[in-house]
């Protein structure tokens, strides 16, 4: 299955998962987390530091958003971490 970074239209296209989320944290600006503040890089990490570490309520308030917003975010979710092996992701973000 065949990943695209979906930021900004970027549209850059991977063979696996990791490499995708690898380009979001490497190629893409940070983005502060507007609940917390803290500084993630943008795509699935952004995503999933927002939806690990606050409730839906914080986010529809921080971010104006819907529940099809939410609902699209969790899906991603599910699919990324479905898929994603996590010590890969962790060691090829420590050697980028």
């Amino acid at each position: 299955m065949a990943w695209e970074c979906g930021i900004d239209d970027c549209g850059s296209v991977f063979e696996d998962v990791e490499s995708a989320v690898v380009h979001q944290a490497d190629a893409h600006e940070r983005r502060e987390c507007e609940i917390c503040g803290t500084v993630v890089p943008d795509g699935f990490l952004a995503i999933y530091h927002t939806f690990t570490n606050h409730s839906r309520a914080e986010y529809v308030r921080a971010y104006d958003a819907d529940s099809a917003a939410i609902r699209t975010r969790e899906e991603l979710l599910e699919d990324i971490t479905a898929d994603i092996d996590q010590q890969l992701l962790a060691e090829m973000l420590a050697s980028s």
